[in-house]
């Protein structure tokens, strides 16, 4: 199991000691977005004239705002990939099967190239006898 970390951060101008088992950047990147949203709420006038709680409660909703969507998106992506990996092992399929189609029909184009190099011999035969039949009549 991994270690649990400490990490004194700066949120909204106060120390606070992290504890987790995040590594240190990964919680001082925590610090850093909340000290963000704080930062982009703290431009609106009217954050700024409401009670402390009503802050922490702004950003919190704020916050909370931005997990979902993020999940949504998410969600979306995953979705996206199911679709993907499902295109793609339907066209691996589709390719295996023209693949297969492909050496039978391969098969097939050997095998008639045998016959018709066979029936070619058999007319070249066929034409040296008509030739001789014809030499033997002429003869006559």
């Amino acid at each position: 199991m991994a270690e649990k970390t400490n990490a004194q951060v700066l949120i909204g101008g106060k120390i606070f000691t992290l504890s987790g088992y995040e590594s240190e950047e990964y919680l001082q990147k925590v610090a850093a977005y909340i000290n963000g949203k704080l930062n982009e709420l703290k431009e609106s006038e009217s954050f700024l004239k409401q009670p402390y709680d009503i802050q922490a409660t702004l950003t919190e909703l704020n916050i909370a705002d931005d997990y979902f969507k993020a999940k949504k998106q998410l969600d979306i992506l995953e979705t996206e990939i199911e679709t993907k990996d499902k295109e793609i092992y339907d066209l691996k399929h589709e390719l295996i099967s023209a693949q297969i189609k492909v050496e039978s029909d391969e098969k097939t184009i050997a095998e008639l190239r045998e016959e018709l190099s066979e029936i070619q011999q058999k007319v070249i035969k066929l034409e040296a006898e008509l030739e001789d039949y014809k030499e033997l009549l002429d003869e006559k």
